[in-house]
């Protein structure tokens, strides 16, 4: 029990934000062009979104430091990785990024993380013969 004759003091309550320690973010990606058919290496991918920084963001944004990890020719998914700093400009150039040869196309991005396993799949993926 508490004693009566003793203030009582209001709860402080304190907002604690931590910065991710991560220097990289990891970016699921998905090109859906207008003609399916239409394929990109994984070296005109990479040429494709540095053009896209670079509209966006000049020299500065061409400069931009990205890595891509994984490619799927078949389905235009891609994994790419991007220094946490570089996340925001990497994200917002492919958003607007609109058409591939004179045709419409748009990024799709899947998933993004500061942990690499956690883009590698889940259960639902898993096909079970």
């Amino acid at each position: 029990m508490r004693r009566a004759d003793k203030d009582d003091k209001p709860t402080v309550y304190q907002r604690v934000v931590l910065k991710n320690a991560s220097p990289h973010h990891y970016m699921k990606i998905h090109l859906v062009l207008q003609d399916a058919s239409t394929r990109l290496s994984a070296v005109e991918l990479k040429q494709f979104i540095i053009t896209g920084l670079k509209s966006l963001y000049g020299e500065v944004g061409a400069a931009l430091n990205f890595d891509l990890l994984k490619y799927d020719e078949d389905t235009l998914t891609a994994l790419l990785r991007v220094y946490s700093r570089g996340l925001v400009k990497l994200w917002s150039s492919l958003t607007l990024l609109g058409s591939y040869q004179n045709q419409a196309c748009a990024f799709r991005v899947l998933q993004v993380s500061p942990f690499l396993l956690s883009l590698t799949g889940n259960s639902r993926d898993l096909q079970l013969d």
